[in-house]
């Protein structure tokens, strides 16, 4: 979700301004896609890098995350949303690591849709940290024997599907360590338009180039006739 800071730089406001923009429209988003048939829906809220940003940035994306759990949850609940927050959380505050275990609990039982949002995440991370654990779980097999099917299994996106559609606003054309290994064979959509203004006609745009894609997995046009 790109560009919220320079959505607002654009209008001479500070940038938090333009966080608070794009955090707004997110529920009616996850509910179009919903609406859709859309399963999976993964929006990268905040990075393992974002850490560097200024201290007053950092905070502000920390409030609407807290805000975001007290104030829409229960109305994506009802809608039938399940939460699923993919990253480091050990590394938030207390309280919001308590806000996020909550809303996920609340939300489990749900499948309208799975909203996954990574938030103090990383593909490198997630990678590594699915090696560790793996290693943890099998402390007398030696690296060698680990498997692609097993790694995933302890991936964050573990029994969720690999990445069909990998979606970045704000002109930048890089998945920025994004779900690396899920998105071996997504496919790809760049688009100028700024995180505050990515409405639902804009997803709509995304998904009819989508749906123009032949997804090959490796293979040739014939083999898949």
């Amino acid at each position: 979700m790109d560009g919220n800071g320079r959505w607002a730089q654009k209008r001479h406001m500070p940038r938090s301004v333009g966080h608070i923009k794009g955090a707004a429209g997110v529920k009616a988003l996850v509910e179009y896609c919903a609406k859709l048939g859309v399963k999976y829906l993964t929006l990268f809220a905040f990075s393992t890098e974002n850490w560097s940003r200024p201290a007053d940035e950092v905070s502000t994306l920390m409030g609407l995350f807290v805000q975001y759990l007290e104030k829409e949850m229960s109305a994506l609940a009802a809608a039938g949303v399940r939460l699923k927050v993919i990253g480091d959380v050990a590394g938030f505050a207390p309280d919001l690591q308590q806000r996020i275990h909550a809303a996920g609990a609340a939300t489990a039982n749900n499948t309208a849709i799975t909203l996954c949002v990574a938030a103090n995440y990383g593909g490198r991370w997630d990678v590594l940290h699915a090696v560790q654990n793996w290693q943890a779980a099998n402390p007398q097999q030696s690296v060698t024997e680990l498997t692609e099917a097993a790694l995933a299994q302890h991936l964050s996106t573990a029994n969720m599907p690999e990445v069909d559609l990998l979606i970045r606003t704000g002109g930048e054309q890089r998945i920025s360590n994004f779900l690396l290994w899920q998105s071996a064979y997504a496919e790809l959509y760049f688009t100028d338009v700024l995180w505050p203004d990515f409405d639902q006609a804009e997803l709509l745009k995304a998904l009819a180039s989508y749906a123009q894609r032949t997804r090959r997995f490796g293979l040739t046009t014939e083999q898949l006739a």
